[in-house]
């Protein structure tokens, strides 16, 4: 998963926008800009935006990894 384009998708189905996840965060909207460039992020970070979006992005990411750890066993 690139997290940065997740990110990206869950602020756009809600129609938010970068400058308003600034606001909260607090950073420069471009700093925001530069995360959804990010195909990983500190955990720090992601937890704040996941508190700030109301959106549990760590779920997401471990349902990929099961996903990928069955595959693997399967092979």
């Amino acid at each position: 998963m690139h997290i940065g384009k997740r990110i990206k998708e869950v602020m756009d189905e809600r129609g938010l926008s970068a400058c308003w996840l600034a606001n909260r965060l607090p950073c420069e909207r471009s700093n925001v800009y530069n995360i959804f460039k990010r195909s990983s992020i500190g955990v720090d970070l992601l937890y704040s935006i996941s508190v700030i979006l109301r959106h549990n992005f760590f779920d997401e990411l471990s349902a990929e990894y099961e996903t990928q750890s069955q595959a693997s066993k399967a092979s």
